[in-house]
């Protein structure tokens, strides 16, 4: 197995369920991003999706903002560590940063947590498969928080990529070796 591999996609183009083949079915952590909202049965019934397909000698971690804490906490020897997705733990940094509304400054603590994920996955031990959404191949968004959101997470994707030893992306389902 790979050391560190970066899955990438656009939405619906099966990164995920690509990303959960790499990893051996025996054993496996799971790092899910997501924040859970039980008024959106939608958000809901998409996390459930998920948790079904895993294999049940996997371990599940909630993880929210605290990625990069976790994975440094990684030990040589432990199994296989999943992250789904990138996006949804991007979108809770600039939630909790205020940073859809606010200014240049709201961006400083969010890069700072980028920085802090691009060094722990560098340094894990463990083999890591990073999960994210390749947004910036449509058309320019015309909100400037689209604008914000498909411009961070394209800068964080291209720095952990600089960490990774495989990079693929996924269209209509087809994985392409990008390294």
């Amino acid at each position: 197995m790979t050391r560190r591999t970066l899955v990438l996609g656009g939405a619906r183009s099966g990164k995920s369920a690509h990303a959960e083949g790499l990893l051996p079915a025996e054993a496996a952590t799971y790092f899910a991003t997501a924040r859970r909202d039980p008024a959106d049965a939608d958000w809901e019934a998409r996390i459930a999706e998920h948790v079904r397909r895993r294999p049940p000698g996997w371990r599940t971690v909630e993880c929210g903002v605290n990625l990069p804490e976790l994975l440094s906490q990684a030990a040589q020897g432990d199994p296989p560590i999943l992250v789904d997705d990138l996006a949804t733990w991007l979108t809770g940094l600039l939630d909790d940063a205020g940073a859809w509304e606010g200014g240049p400054d709201t961006l400083v603590p969010v890069r700072e947590r980028g920085a802090a994920l691009r060094a722990a996955v560098a340094d894990c031990p463990a083999p890591v498969v990073l999960v994210s959404a390749e947004v910036g191949l449509g058309v320019v968004p015309a909100t400037r928080s689209g604008r914000l959101f498909r411009d961070e997470l394209g800068g964080l994707n291209a720095r952990l990529a600089e960490v990774c030893d495989q990079v693929v992306l996924l269209v209509a389902g087809v994985p392409l070796k990008l390294r």
